[in-house]
């Protein structure tokens, strides 16, 4: 796993107008929290950390003010529903060697069997404890030839070594349905019926 160097500079300015301001010169207001310490407050490089987070939870090595150094994974990420470009994150503080509870993204590879059949993903990520420097970018199932009612449960994926599932064993994380088409049809025929007043 990559660890993404940014730097950041603690505040002091907290509200909107703060908030704003720090977003005018390209930058994201942020927090560092864990470990029983006080929440620090963080102005990070607005167009580094759109970079780093692209990768899901990429560690992040910060130097804050130049003094100290902590590492950090995301939490919380909030976005301008319009326009896309970062409003507040949240990171959480790390320590090597620690373990961390995250969801990583779940890709399917291979074709399903003949007959549109449709893939539906119930977990798009799975929860899983893992060591904070080597937290896995993804899993990835094969669905190479799976028909109508198979399912692949979380204990069903292998996990790469020193990482554990952290949900039910037998949830279900991908499933395979039968075309809905013909269904359409069905369904009707109570509804409409007027209810006669006494």
């Amino acid at each position: 796993m990559s660890e993404v160097k940014l730097t950041a500079e603690t505040r002091t300015e907290f509200g909107k107008g703060a908030a704003r301001r720090i977003r005018r010169d390209s930058k994201v207001p942020g927090v560092l929290y864990g470990h029983g310490s006080d929440p620090l407050h963080l102005t990070l490089p607005g167009h580094d950390l759109l970079l780093a987070l692209r990768t899901p939870n990429v560690l992040i090595s910060l130097d804050i003010d130049g003094k100290t150094n902590e590492l950090a994974i995301p939490k919380s990420v909030q976005r301008d529903p319009i326009k896309g470009f970062l409003e507040h994150v949240d990171l959480q503080l790390v320590k090597r060697g620690e373990t961390v509870t995250v969801e990583i993204p779940v890709h399917t590879e291979g074709e399903l069997a003949p007959g549109g059949n449709l893939l539906e993903h119930v977990l798009n990520a799975l929860p899983v404890e893992t060591e904070a420097t080597h937290i896995p970018e993804a899993v990835t199932v094969s669905v190479e030839g799976l028909e109508a009612g198979a399912s692949i449960l979380a204990k069903d994926i292998t996990l790469p070594k020193g990482t554990k599932l952290a949900v039910e064993e037998d949830a279900v994380v991908l499933q395979i349905l039968a075309s809905q088409a013909e269904e359409a049809a069905e369904g009707e025929g109570a509804e409409g019926e007027e209810v006669a007043e006494a």
